[in-house]
């Protein structure tokens, strides 16, 4: 019998990055909400596309990597259709890949400011 070995929300949340920056994401933000009574989930990783095509490219790369270098899938994927947000639920992880409009709207990092905030510098 195979043992079942669970990823830590860290690992998940580090390959989810590294899928956002194969696909050239910008201003990739890290929200550990680990501390946070109430929160949905260990972490947001939000970051930005340049055009609907490459919202849709990066989600494909982070699925593409997460799949590939630890074996995690999406429980959920909403948004698909717009790509103007799309939201890719891992249960503990949550990565958000917004249009720079919808992000500027949005602005998850105000809302969930109480969060610890880590920035990862552009690799492009």
């Amino acid at each position: 019998m195979q043992k079942e070995t669970k990823i830590s929300s860290q690992k998940l949340c580090d390959a989810i990055v590294e899928g956002m920056q194969e696909n050239k994401a910008k201003d990739i933000t890290i929200l550990d909400l680990r501390k946070i009574s109430g929160a949905v989930c260990d972490f947001f990783v939000i970051c930005s596309g340049e055009s609907n095509t490459q919202v849709d490219g990066i989600c494909s790369a982070i699925q593409r990597h997460t799949r590939k270098e630890i074996q995690e899938r999406p429980w959920h994927v909403e948004g698909k259709n717009g790509s103007e947000w799309v939201l890719l639920d891992y249960v503990n992880v949550v990565a958000h890949v917004f249009g720079r409009e919808l992000r500027e709207y949005y602005d998850l990092e105000d809302l969930w400011a109480d969060a610890k905030i880590t920035r990862v510098p552009d690799i492009y």
